[in-house]
């Protein structure tokens, strides 16, 4: 006994293929937007480290003016650290909800902050306390609220109150 083979017709394998592809797409496509948000992440990330130690370094090389107080030239220095910063975030956004900065600084001790900038001096043992802060470490940390563009990597990632990311730089150098 025969039995008689029947060979498909294309169409039929037209929507097999349709299924494939769109079973196949889905994932490709969710990978590529993850790495799309990702970079965005790191170029922000890289940026706003860098920025940080451009600052800090502003900070350590900072000239002490003699004709002021001690307090003036904290001011003097923390603004110069907060220029210095906002020069070196290049294109990111500077403004809020992104990055919060006001030339009205707040102080605690030897913490100073505005916004998303926080200043401290720190004087290590056997350093004694001067006026210009030779010798002490300053550490500058700021905070960059980054938005998330794809939602669904968004739902993955920790937030803030506003539905951003929290990225931060912390940098610690000696002051000169």
């Amino acid at each position: 006994m025969r039995f008689a083979r029947t060979r498909p017709t294309r169409g039929s394998e037209r929507g097999q293929s349709l299924v494939e592809f769109a079973l196949v797409f889905t994932p490709l496509m969710l990978l590529l937007l993850a790495i799309v948000q990702f970079g965005f992440i790191f170029n922000t990330y890289v940026t706003v480290t860098n920025a940080a130690r451009e600052a800090a370094r502003t900070a350590t090389i900072h000239l002490y003016d003699g004709s002021l107080s001690k307090s003036q030239n904290d001011l003097a220095r923390n603004e110069a650290i907060r220029a210095s910063l906002l020069a070196s975030m290049n294109l990111l956004s500077k403004a809020t909800p992104q990055f919060t900065s006001s030339s009205t600084w707040s102080q605690s001790g030897l913490t100073f902050t505005t916004g998303d900038v926080v200043v401290t001096y720190e004087l290590p043992a056997g350093v004694t306390d001067t006026d210009a802060r030779t010798g002490q470490r300053v550490t500058v940390h700021t905070t960059y609220h980054q938005d998330l563009v794809i939602p669904l990597i968004a739902n993955l990632l920790p937030q803030d109150a506003g539905g951003r990311l929290a990225l931060g730089a912390e940098v610690t150098m000696v002051i000169n």
